[in-house]
């Protein structure tokens, strides 16, 4: 029988979000980089019994993401498998708004991200940079420059293409 949640808030750090959960196969060390790299703040983590850990939290700016580590077991499962896993590929794109991307680039790099794509002023408005993180997730963070209608979004498109 399904338990009845009308009387619980759902928290405000959940409320308007999709809130990705990434599994990487050294989770503290991922940590360390999300804070060195991208000015992440950890929330809170659950160790497991073998020292990994089992579940995070961090912050980056507003956004929540949540990580743990991928264990052998579930990558064979094909279930929370850490990119490593699948031949260095993920099929996930995580993106995340920051005040200045330029900063974060340099910031990222130095901490030993791959840029696949440097700072650049794109046609819908933001300046974005395009990285991969040492534990193979793909990343696009982006810095908001102007408003662009959805006229003007086409019109952009339809020049470039």
């Amino acid at each position: 029988m399904a338990r009845s949640t009308a009387h619980t808030e759902i928290p405000d750090r959940y409320r308007y979000a999709v809130i990705p959960h990434i599994m990487v196969d050294d989770a503290a060390a991922a940590i360390d980089f999300y804070r060195r790299a991208f000015g992440a703040r950890e929330d809170f983590r659950v160790d497991a019994p073998d020292g990994g850990i089992l579940h995070a939290e961090i912050s980056i700016g507003r956004s929540v993401l949540m990580l743990g580590d991928a264990g052998v077991d579930e990558a064979e499962a094909a279930s929370f498998a850490a990119p490593t896993s699948l031949g260095g590929g993920t099929s996930v794109t995580l993106h995340v708004f920051v005040p200045d991307v330029d900063g974060l680039a340099l910031r990222a790099e130095a901490a030993g991200a791959e840029i696949l794509q440097p700072p650049t002023d794109m046609f819908h408005g933001d300046r974005t940079v395009i990285l991969k993180d040492p534990s193979g997730h793909m990343w696009v963070f982006l810095t908001h420059v102007e408003d662009v209608s959805e006229e003007e979004l086409r019109r952009r498109l339809a020049a470039a293409g």
